[in-house]
């Protein structure tokens, strides 16, 4: 049955004949050989457009999604990524083509820095997938990730459909890649220095490696892993990773190295002395709303960990998948979520009240955890209050939506999308930690004596991550493909003050009551899955809370009518819905089931013209149009 009660329909008898609007973007083609790819240019294949931009971890959850997918239809499908930004970094056309083959998107892209195509196409979310058919109508709209099987049902439908129409048109696709460029290091995501060698260990994240480099930084002394994609442990040379990010080396004589290995959704160790590759947490599978939180490592799922430290005799995890702090505790070989709630935002407070925003770097020191967290584009801390309770904290930033690079007292002050944090020792400012403040190619610091926020350095290219080694910090400079070694200086550098909001236009809603719809309709040859209780979940709530007079909260009706308070004029709706399906054959005792999820941060504003319901789609055929 649908949400809705009715029964299934075949996809051909519910499409909705919706011509698919013109692909337009002033940043142009990625990955063609050509200045411009029209819909004309497609028409007789399959389109799944993939709004996406390269800052949001549940749109790189959905390019590894749909890999399996462009290899099993590649003569009938073409994947087109439209770049969609929401930092001003990633408007600039350099930022886009360096993420297409930091992810190795293996598909056209286009370059969308104002949002052309994405209003064409009505999107309201970071990721959505849009499916035109051969005769270029739009048949399906997906938010969010876990679609992968409806998308393969469709597709193997459209093919049947429009080959027997005569309307199919099977072939290479217009994909063409670019030439490989030869360096040391590709994209490397994080660095740490390894006790006793003076050596640097790296996560060359885009090859899938470690690489052990001389004290220099440059000099390469050994590679680890096959430089293939996968999970697989063993020796240096046979072992597989996944897109590593976080290193950390453990305490003790060994000197052994865990890796997040951030694609893989596991960590990994790896042993300098003998070269040897061991996955000790996580079960390869991405972690999913209802999933266990606690546990045994090997049996529980993780979501795309990005950095570690280690806190309070554990191990501690940024889980940028699920906005959310993790540890794991290697005497006992358990993890545990430790703070965050999976709402994504910007709330202190006791550590399981906390909301987190893609936290993607951890360090350590002066007592305290500190937190890059990179969507809201701040720094956070972890620490023990009076009473001795773990709270959060946030030192730089103010939320979602607010970004820039602006130094000075750190409740002004701006970064923009931070993904990397190092504590610094007590004679480069004690108690300060370092910033790779990534989209504002900068090294910042912040000065908790002081409250300061400061500049370092300028003009590097997406710094992601830094470590002290003596009287320097090497710095992690991604887009540059090196580590980069600076002084730590006495004096700032003077920077001009920039503040931006992203550019994503505000919804327009009328004051007082406001009907929020998300639709949901469970795909063909699926049901859903209500055998335990309802297989919906709806959780609503908003910046600033008092935005909402009514209607926040989790319950498990898709639909929920809200009252907006009285005079707030502007803030931002949080919108996360789950949804579980299975297939619907009696034939099969145990169906494969599936879960679909997003978050909504929808910004509104109110107006006497607004409207006065929003409607926000999980899943489902075209609107009508």
């Amino acid at each position: 049955m649908n949400h809705d009660g009715s029964a299934h329909t075949p996809v051909a008898a519910r499409r909705a004949r919706v011509r698919a609007p013109e692909l337009a973007g002033r940043g142009g083609w990625i990955n063609t050989g050509v200045d411009q790819l029209t819909l004309a240019d497609l028409r007789g294949r399959i389109v799944l457009l993939d709004f996406w931009t390269s800052c949001c971890i549940n749109c790189l959850h959905v390019l590894d999604e749909l890999r399996e997918l462009e290899e099993r239809h590649a003569d009938t499908l073409v994947v087109v990524g439209v770049h969609s930004p929401k930092f001003v970094h990633e408007a600039e056309h350099r930022a886009v083509v360096d993420a297409v083959e930091r992810h190795e998107v293996h598909h056209p892209v286009l370059d969308d820095p104002d949002l052309a195509t994405w209003q064409q196409y009505a999107v309201r979310a970071w990721p959505t997938l849009v499916v035109i058919d051969p005769e270029g109508y739009v048949v399906a709209h997906h938010a969010g990730e876990g679609h992968a099987h409806a998308l393969e049902t469709l597709v193997t439908e459209l093919e049947a459909e429009h080959a027997a129409k005569g309307t199919l048109r099977r072939g290479e696709g217009p994909y063409v890649p670019p030439e490989p460029v030869p360096s040391a290091l590709r994209f490397p995501g994080k660095a740490v220095l390894l006790p006793g060698s003076g050596r640097f260990l790296v996560s060359d994240t885009t090859r899938h490696q470690l690489v052990e480099l001389e004290p220099d930084g440059e000099t390469v002394v050994r590679r680890i892993g096959s430089g293939e994609r996968g999970l697989a442990d063993g020796p240096a040379g046979t072992a597989r990773f996944n897109e590593p990010q976080g290193l950390l080396v453990l305490p003790g004589p060994a000197g052994t190295v865990l890796v997040a290995d951030t694609v893989n959704h596991a960590l990994r160790t790896y042993d300098p002395a003998t070269g040897a590759v061991v996955t000790v947490a996580g079960t390869g599978e991405q972690w999913w709303q209802g999933s266990s939180t606690h546990g045994p490592a090997r049996e529980v799922a993780l979501s795309s960990p990005w950095d570690l430290a280690w806190f309070e005799e554990k191990v501690w995890i940024a889980m940028a998948g699920v906005h959310q702090l993790w540890t794991y505790a290697p005497e006992t070989d358990t993890v545990e979520a430790a703070a965050g709630t999976t709402n994504e935002g910007l709330v202190d407070g006791p550590v399981r009240e906390a909301w987190f925003a893609q936290p993607s770097g951890l360090s350590a020191g002066d007592g305290r955890l500190w937190v890059a967290d990179s969507e809201t584009s701040a720094v956070r801390w972890v620490a023990r209050d009076d009473e001795g309770e773990l709270v959060v904290r946030t030192a730089v930033g103010t939320g979602l939506f607010d970004f820039g690079h602006r130094d000075g007292p750190a409740g002004r002050a701006l970064l923009q999308h931070p993904l990397g944090v190092t504590a610094l020792p007590g004679g480069s400012g004690g108690g300060s930690v370092a910033v790779a403040d990534t989209y504002n190619h900068a090294l910042r610091r912040y000065d908790p004596v002081t409250g300061e926020v400061s500049t370092l350095a300028t003009d590097l290219r997406e710094p992601s991550g830094a470590v002290v080694s003596g009287a320097e910090i090497v710095v992690v400079e991604s887009a540059r493909h090196r580590l980069t070694r600076l002084r730590l200086p006495e004096e700032a550098v003077r920077v001009d003050a920039v503040a931006h909001r992203t550019q994503r236009a505000a919804t327009e809603v009328a004051a007082g009551g406001l009907r929020l719809d998300v639709v949901f309709q469970a795909p063909a040859g699926q049901r859903l899955d209500e055998r335990y209780g309802p297989s919906t979940r709806l959780r609503v709530s908003a910046t600033p809370p008092g935005l909402l007079a009514g209607g926040a909260g989790t319950g498990t009706d898709l639909t929920r009518e809200l009252v907006l308070a009285d005079g707030v004029t502007e803030g931002v709706l949080h919108v996360a819905a789950t949804a579980a399906s299975c297939d619907d054959d009696p034939a099969k005792p145990y169906p494969a089931c599936h879960v679909h999820q997003q978050d909504w941060g929808v910004p509104v504003r109110v107006t006497d013209a607004g409207t006065s319901r929003l409607s926000l789609v999980l899943a489902g055929p075209a609107p009508e149009g």
